[in-house]
């Protein structure tokens, strides 16, 4: 049954919608704001609920369709779920449950680090959940049929970089332990299939070393959200003014410290809070 959404009128002018459960979904952001500096956009981080790894899918799929409300009801044009896990959970559901509405959800980027391997053996590293999913396996049958794939769930990872803990000794063993069986299968291409995981490329690359091509989708996906809006012919013009609001349900202050250290923003910093499935400004 289709959701109840608020009345919405899409609009050229009207803002991107990118959500995810902390700042991991800022490296969406920033590729998306790299790519398409007219837009405005509105991110919500639900550091309430992080990390979505370890909920239950019914869980994860009630707090999206509570941000999909929220971006609704602000004007959002067309949502980018900036979350792997959320997208292999949740991204089917939203389309349901908003019928007509453009979402664009993340993947791992299996199809070209199978179509650029040099050793046949490709692996990625993600949350649990998103290994569980109905969308990784489908990537897996149409794509990796051909090379083998190795996968490593990494749970330390995301709250790592919550804390902003990119280059510590703490994240070097965590990676260590995450990397090295892939390595020593002999993996050349490594898919990062959390949108936390490129803000650790610094420290993954240490580890790997010049021979592994790391695989980062959020430059697709900045590029699919193009697609889409010139589709919908929703592309903002170039004489728009530039908009840039960030929510988050956990502490203001801790995100924004994180977020500037992270990717270089301008923007409102917005505090947000659950009454039951309903996500509304504390202002």
């Amino acid at each position: 049954m289709a959701e109840e959404a608020p009345v919405f009128n899409l609009s050229p002018d009207g803002p991107i919608g990118i959500f995810d459960s902390g700042v991991g979904g800022l490296s969406v952001w920033r590729e998306i704001a790299r790519q398409l500096p007219h837009e405005s956009t509105l991110y919500v981080a639900d550091q309430g609920h992080v990390p979505y790894g370890i909920r239950s899918l019914s869980e994860v799929r009630e707090y999206t369709k509570g941000i999909t409300r929220f971006l609704l009801a602000r004007g959002a044009k067309i949502i980018v779920i900036a979350c792997n896990t959320a997208s292999g959970a949740a991204l089917r559901t939203l389309r349901e449950s908003f019928p007509g509405f453009a979402f664009v959800g993340m993947e791992p980027a299996v199809k070209p680090a199978a179509e650029n391997t040099q050793t046949g053996v490709i692996a990625v590293i993600a949350t649990k959940a998103t290994f569980q999913g109905e969308l990784f396996h489908s990537l897996v049958e149409r794509f990796a049929a051909g090379v083998r794939l190795e996968t490593q769930f990494c749970p330390e990872l995301v709250e790592l970089v919550e804390r902003g803990d990119l280059d510590t000794p703490e994240t070097e063993t965590a990676l260590r332990q995450c990397l090295t069986p892939l390595l020593k299968a002999g993996t050349d291409h490594l898919v990062l299939g959390c949108t936390h995981y490129p803000f650790l490329v610094e420290a993954i690359t240490r580890i790997t070393g010049p021979n592994v091509t790391l695989v980062d989708p959020a430059p697709a996906v900045a590029r699919q959200t193009a697609r889409v809006l010139d589709y919908l012919n929703l592309r903002a013009p170039v004489t728009a003014r530039v908009k840039h609001t960030f929510f988050t349900s956990g502490a203001p202050e801790a995100f924004e410290t994180l977020a500037h250290r992270l990717v270089n923003f301008d923007g409102d910093i917005q505090s947000v809070a659950w009454h039951g499935n309903e996500l509304q400004t504390t202002d």
